[in-house]
């Protein structure tokens, strides 16, 4: 049995959670029960550490829990007491449980840590906004969910405390150092060692591993970067910009252009970045100093300088490629260090470059208070597009209409019933009928049970003895067995705790399935209304607004670098509609789905990539002066731009995209614009990887080398 329980939790998180939740749960409510005598007190007790402790989901290290459940405190009494006072009506604690339950939820868009604690504050007002109304018992309701948060917190440091998790710096930490790695080889290929090309061919697994260990659907969602903080922001912007740099590596395996006349300075610039990526490795390790900007900027400097000192007149366009692809290589290590360094908390020393136009730019997030920071991240996603809009109306609906019609049908244990939408509810209606078959057996099986045992009538005191280990094991049921058990085991719970509260007898049980009943058809009927495709029905219409955005950035970023024109607001539309479609993503990810046809991480690729790559261009080059080719680079960015728009259109009729055309013929390129070809080079290179994005949506027609085709979908640079 223990070697059972050791391979489903290998960890043991599970137990020993549940063994810190059981310990506090009986101690506060045993102390409030038979040690004070308060039957308001207890109940409160007991449910708070339910609440906090095994609703919520608070991520970090117990340290950093323990504050978080001190934190929230204030928050928790003003809960209670809204719903203590809003239970004057039932139509009050409806809309009470409408506003309440849709902010609660909705705030959940400032990172994990709000997540992770909504179930468990929704129960907080669940519970008092039930009859009776007696404003008189608030503070020893108050005083028992206070006793339960400080031992809870309690127990987190000093109760068989879990081990600290990896930190997601050390996870970036491993990347970085292996994109290092990566690039020291590189570098050596070029130089001449003949070892160079088998060891990066070697290291690039290594390094694809580390890097896909950052996705967010390689984490579990409390242990994502995703707070509306800088801190979290900025890490989040590094593993994206780590992941491009893997990319562009392979690239530069692929372009080793023994002729490229800047080969002697792409050399020097790449050794430079390969030791500034190492550093901020070191750093993220905390085994060296916060890596400086300084040195990446004076590579990329001296490239630019070796770069106007060779006259690429009369070159072809092949020649010039290999400097383009090193100097975005360079400007993406520099965006790492940056967004290293805000992570570290280092107060930004310049003013933002992004032109006024293309405002906010990359790293907006540096010059804006933490409280701005929140208030935008809820501002942005206060849409009905936005699938945290949607959830949060959606599960807000729900609890407000059971609220209503437990009250109107003045049912005993009306809580129950909101209770189980909080359980079954899901992001779509498949999703949550899928979770009513174990829940409404796990409830009926737990029900037949209590109601034999409040028939055998035995002595109170068994009840005090067997709460403990029923609540253990209803506590680690879930995580090991599944709903079912989960409904069952706490149904006995619950029944255990009232036998000790007020008289109670076998209809208890009864009533206890009419509750779930009740509070399922509810939640499948709001799921069928509300939203019913969840993340999959938004996800479709997200993406392809984010690739329409792109194709305009495309088009944009080449009229001001060819023609002169004055920026617009593409830049700032896409980035929005990137973080819309990545908020799709990740609902997406946590529903079940069949295999899907499309390739959503690569069509998400495709869009980062005309951002990244335009945001760079802009910053970096001289606008205008590209007169002569404006034709050919306004047909080829008409080319790309074009193949985003047939995405884009597919996917917003819920249709998968179609392989882009083959590639036409390449025109005829000016060699006579002196300085101005270097220009065209670094937007070429640009154009020709977003092809390459569109032909990854679908999958490439044909076998690809085993190294492009291992970080084709790595090198996202998503948030």
């Amino acid at each position: 049995m223990w070697g059972w329980v050791r391979r489903r939790d290998p960890r043991l998180l599970v137990i020993r959670r549940a063994v810190r939740v059981t310990l506090v749960a009986c101690l506060g409510f045993y102390l409030c029960r038979y040690v004070i005598g308060s039957a308001d007190a207890a109940p409160y007790a007991l449910f708070g550490t339910i609440a906090l402790g095994a609703l919520s989901q608070i991520p970090g290290s117990p340290r950093r829990r323990a504050r978080t459940l001190l934190t929230v405190l204030p928050v928790a009494w003003a809960l209670v007491a809204l719903g203590t006072l809003l239970s004057v009506s039932n139509w009050a604690a409806a809309a009470g449980m409408f506003v309440l339950g849709f902010a609660v939820s909705f705030v959940g868009v400032g990172g994990p840590r709000l997540v992770g604690l909504a179930a468990g504050m929704q129960l907080l007002y669940i519970l008092p906004c039930f009859p009776p109304y007696d404003p008189g018992a608030l503070p020893e309701r108050l005083a028992g969910l206070t006793l339960a948060v400080l031992l809870l917190a309690a127990a987190e440091l000093f109760v068989w405390p879990d081990p600290a998790p990896t930190p997601y710096r050390h996870r970036l930490a491993d990347a970085v150092t292996a994109l290092a790695a990566c690039l020291e080889a590189l570098a050596d290929d070029w130089s001449g060692d003949k070892t160079g090309r088998d060891r990066l061919a070697a290291l690039v697994p290594e390094a694809t591993e580390a890097a896909d260990a950052l996705r967010p659907s390689r984490l579990a969602p409390i242990d994502r970067p995703a707070s509306a903080g800088r801190h979290d922001r900025a890490l989040s912007s590094a593993a994206g910009t780590a992941r491009l740099l893997l990319g562009r590596v392979v690239d530069l395996y692929f372009s080793a252009d023994r002729e490229a006349i800047t080969r002697s300075a792409a050399i020097k610039l790449l050794s430079a970045t390969a030791g500034c990526v190492e550093a901020t490795g070191a750093w993220l390790r905390g085994a060296g100093p916060l890596p400086d900007t300084n040195l990446v900027e004076a590579a990329i400097t001296d490239f630019r300088v070796a770069r106007m000192n060779t006259d690429p007149t009369g070159l072809p366009p092949e020649r010039l490629r290999l400097g383009a692809l090193a100097l975005s290589l360079g400007e993406w290590t520099k965006s790492l260090v940056v967004a290293v360094r805000i992570a570290a908390g280092e107060p930004v020393r310049h003013p933002d470059p992004t032109p006024e136009a293309a405002r906010p730019g990359q790293f907006w997030y540096a010059y804006r208070r933490t409280p701005a920071l929140y208030w935008h991240r809820l501002r942005e996603n206060l849409t009905p597009r936005s699938v945290a809009f949607q959830g949060a109306l959606r599960l807000a609906l729900a609890l407000a209409v059971a609220r209503l019609i437990a009250g109107e049908l003045d049912l005993s244990h009306g809580f129950w019933v909101l209770l189980t939408i909080l359980t079954v509810l899901r992001a779509s209606a498949a999703e949550t009928r899928s979770t009513l078959r174990p829940a409404l057996i796990g409830t009926v099986a737990g029900s037949v049970v209590a109601a034999l045992l409040l028939l055998a009538g035995p002595d109170p005191l068994v009840f005090a003895v067997a709460l403990p280990f029923v609540m253990i094991a209803g506590f680690a049921a879930g995580p090991l067995l599944g709903l079912g058990w989960s409904q069952a085991l706490f149904t006995l719970v619950i029944t255990l705790v009232f036998a000790q509260v007020t008289p109670v007898d076998w209809r208890l049980a009864e009533q206890r399935v009419t509750d779930v009943l009740i509070g399922a058809a509810i939640g499948v009927l709001i799921g069928l209304f509300a939203w019913p495709r969840g993340g999959a029905g938004e996800l479709h219409r997200a993406t392809g607004t984010f690739l329409a955005a792109a194709a305009q950035v495309v088009r944009e970023t080449v009229a001001v670098m060819a023609d002169g024109t004055p920026p617009g607001n593409a830049l700032p539309r896409a980035r929005l509609a990137g973080q819309l479609a990545e908020a799709s993503f990740a609902l997406y990810q946590s529903e079940r789905h069949p295999a899907a046809t499309l390739d959503w991480q690569a069509t998400l690729i495709a869009g980062h990539h005309a951002v990244r790559g335009a945001e760079v261009l802009v910053r970096s080059c001289p606008a205008g002066g590209l007169l002569p080719c404006v034709n050919q680079l306004t047909a080829l960015a008409d080319e790309v731009a074009t193949g985003y728009d047939r995405s884009a259109e597919r996917l917003l009729r819920n249709e998968t995209p179609d392989h882009p055309p083959d590639r036409p013929p390449p025109p005829q390129w000016p060699d006579d614009l002196g300085q101005d070809l270097y220009v065209v080079a670094d937007l070429r290179a640009w154009l020709d990887g977003l092809r390459e994005d569109l032909t990854n949506i679908r999958g490439r027609p044909e076998p690809t080398d085993d190294l492009r085709t291992q970080v084709a979908r790595i090198a996202d640079g998503a948030t």
